[in-house]
């Protein structure tokens, strides 16, 4: 008689994957867990205490815990603090508009145009900024615009000048241009070099010239890179408090300033923080805003 053939042991096929599934969440929150509560600790709850401070009130220049819309009304309500909120609005979007449109063709050359070995040490040397302290580069900034600063030396001998930058809008996103600029570029340079070379080859194949290749080819494929590059640029200058207070006179003030001023006057905190929710509210609408513009489907044309 045959001896009947051995089934196959599928019982142990289940605790297989389910032991694997119970490894993958214990590595998952074993690495996950410290960034997690780091959030928590140093933003979360700095972040809620923030915003119950704007519910508190100051009597005999000391903080009050309280339960009062007093700051909110008088903030959202004040004209100061109106103008102040388009002012930096305003100025934080053309930040992002000047550097999103200067920086292009400085990434595009870094991404086509030159050798890797080249492409490195650009890269690095766009890096290199950041090793110094933001406030130290604005400084060096007032050197060139100043009445008597280098580009005034060489303006005026030649009938040009003298250029008035500093106390002004214009030294304010001048500033903000040294803050965001060097990001800017590295960001675009490595969403263009992400560009899968093949759709640009054939681009060209089909007629297309440089130009429109650009256009219709490499800003799609890099639409992602492109728009988180600006969204980084609006968010560093709408909250920037160095270049409008020593490039930008601190007149009209921004949002940064209106805080130091609501601290300085009264030692009024709760006003303070009334202005720095609004300031986060706004850059988190702004950024999801961007993010879905940047990740949402295109319509087909039909």
């Amino acid at each position: 008689m045959s001896e009947p053939l051995p089934t196959p042991d599928t019982g142990s096929a289940p605790l297989k994957g389910t032991s694997r599934r119970a490894t993958e969440a214990r590595f998952a929150v074993f690495w996950g867990a410290p960034p997690a509560l780091w959030q928590a600790a140093f933003f979360l709850v700095p972040l809620g205490f923030l915003v119950a401070m704007t519910f508190w009130s100051v009597k005999n220049f000391r903080l009050t815990p309280d339960a009062t819309l007093a700051n909110w009304m008088f903030i959202l309500n004040a004209g100061f603090f109106r103008n102040a909120y388009v002012y930096t609005f305003w100025l934080s979007a053309l930040t992002a508009a000047i550097a999103s449109v200067a920086a292009f063709p400085a990434a595009y050359t870094l991404a086509y145009k030159v050798s890797p070995a080249v492409r490195r040490f650009m890269i690095f040397m766009l890096v290199v900024p950041f090793f110094t302290s933001y406030p130290v580069r604005i400084y060096s900034t007032q050197i060139f615009f100043s009445p008597q600063g280098i580009i005034n030396t060489v303006l005026v001998p030649l009938g040009l000048g003298p250029l008035h930058v500093l106390n002004t809008p214009t030294g304010t996103v001048v500033g903000y241009l040294v803050l965001t600029l060097p990001l800017v570029v590295l960001l675009q340079t490595f969403a263009l070099a992400n560009v899968p070379r093949i759709l640009i080859e054939a681009a060209h194949n089909l007629g297309c010239g440089r130009l429109r290749t650009i256009w219709t080819v490499i800003i799609p494929s890099a639409r992602i890179g492109l728009i988180v590059a600006g969204t980084f640029a609006f968010v560093l200058a709408f909250g920037d408090y160095v270049a409008p207070t020593y490039l930008g006179g601190s007149k009209p003030p921004t949002l940064s300033i209106l805080i130091a001023d609501q601290v300085k006057s009264g030692n009024n905190w709760p006003r303070a923080s009334v202005v720095a929710v609004m300031m986060i509210v706004t850059l988190m609408v702004v950024m999801l805003v961007m993010i879905g513009f940047a990740y949402g489907r295109r319509k087909e044309k039909a």
